[in-house]
Formats: structure tokens, sequence, C-alpha cells
């Protein structure tokens, strides 16, 4: 008697385990994000963004312990990023959508590069050159913190920056630096040619021009000077003086 009711016992938690391992392997199955969209992301891919949230575990890519994890908490401390939030449309989809920071320019300092937003504020310290991010020279300060605003003399120069490469980007201009004097001068440079653009008065106009005559600069050596430049049809100042 002992004996059938030992078996009996051993039979309940042997199926009781197995409904267990069934059932924990539904969950796994059911709640496995299979569809991750991304938006708003430039400065990474969506691979790369979906790396940062989800993991190779199989717990890792569970969509509810994804929505405990995320839950009213975006991802941040990522360079460049402002923050993610991570939406879930469905037991096996979710949604990444993304957050960057505006970075406008960014400078040298004690062997790093610091990237700074259109406000001057710097957001990032890196050892790596970010593609598409001008490489801004002739600012003057004396330190540089991380979360604060670069210490130059006048910051209203940050918007002139913004404005100057937000131009750059629209029109499809590529420069290797972007100088500012400090009497108020533009100075871009393309390679081997210098690009004096005087200061901010008619940028737009200078912008313009420029972008028609850049191909004719490929593989030319000297400088292009624009700060000259009148909108007037009936008169040219734009000239270019070799060597």
């Amino acid at each position: 008697m002992k004996e059938g009711h030992g078996i009996r016992v051993l039979l309940i938690v042997l199926c009781s385990a197995m409904l267990l391992i069934v059932g924990f392997y539904y969950f796994l199955l059911y709640f496995n994000v299979s569809v991750v969209h991304v938006t708003g992301n430039e400065r990474y891919t969506d691979d790369e963004i979906r790396e940062m949230v989800l993991s190779d575990s199989v717990i890792g890519r569970n969509s509810l312990f994804l929505k405990l994890k995320y839950r009213n908490k975006p991802v941040t401390d990522i360079p460049f990023i402002e923050r993610m939030d991570v939406r879930f449309d469905s037991v096996d989809t979710i949604t990444i959508e993304v957050y960057e920071k505006a970075v406008a320019g960014y400078v040298d300092f004690l062997g790093k590069f610091m990237y700074f937003d259109r406000e001057g504020i710097v957001v990032e310290s890196s050892d790596e050159v970010i593609e598409g991010i001008p490489h801004v020279t002739g600012l003057k300060f004396d330190y540089c913190i991380v979360g604060k605003p670069l210490p130059v003399p006048d910051p209203e120069i940050f918007s002139e920056i913004l404005s100057l490469t937000q131009l750059l980007t629209k029109d499809g201009i590529e420069t290797d630096d972007i100088y500012f004097g400090s009497d108020g001068s533009i100075t871009l440079y393309m390679g081997n040619v210098r690009v004096m653009l005087g200061d901010m008065s008619l940028i737009d106009e200078k912008m313009m021009r420029l972008k028609s005559i850049a191909p004719s600069l490929e593989g030319k050596k000297g400088v292009l000077h624009l700060e000259n430049f009148k909108d007037n049809p009936d008169d040219d100042y734009v000239t270019f003086e070799s060597g």
C-alpha cells in the first residue's frame, strides 16, 4: 500500500514538473520579442540600438521581462543619446523611440574630442571622431566640463555655429574644419581650399553660391573669397585665389 502511494506521489511530482517545464517553455515562446521597430536614430544603426535594449538570452528577449525592466524607465547613459523609450505594441513586437542629443560640433581639448550642443553645453567626451559632426576651431576657452557650457567670451556664437552647420548639412557641403575668428570672421576648410565667408551676413545666399561652386573646387588649392559677397546679380564679388 505504501509502495503504491509512493509511486502515485512520484507520478504527481513528475507530472507537475513536466507541466511547469511546458508552461515555462510556452511562456518564453509566446512572449518572445521577434519584431523590433527603431525610430529617431541617426548616429547609431537599428541593429546597434536593438543590442542596447535586448540581450541574446531568452529572458533578455522576453516582452514581459522587458516591460518590467523598462516600464516608465527610459534607457539613458548612452553617448549622444538623450534617452530611449521602449513601447510594447504586442506580445512579440516592441518599438524603440530614440531621442538623440542635438550636437552642433566638437572641439579638441587635452587629447579628447568634446562634443557640444546648440547651446554650447558639452554633451560628450570621446576618443573618436564621429562622422558628420563638424570640427570647430578658433574658440577660446580654458577648461571644458561635460554637462557644462563651453566658457567662451561670447556664448551667442553657438547659435551661429548651429545655423552654419545646418546649412552645410542641408546643402550637402562637406568641410574638414570651421574656424571662427575673434573678429567674427568664419573660414571653412575644404581639402586644400580655404573659404573666407566673412561674418554671418547673407549666410544663406553665401551657402547657395558655395554649393554651386564646390564641385569646381575639387583638386584645387587656394582661397575662395566670399567675404565681400553681395546679393546683387549685377555684381560678382566672388573670387578664387590659387596657390
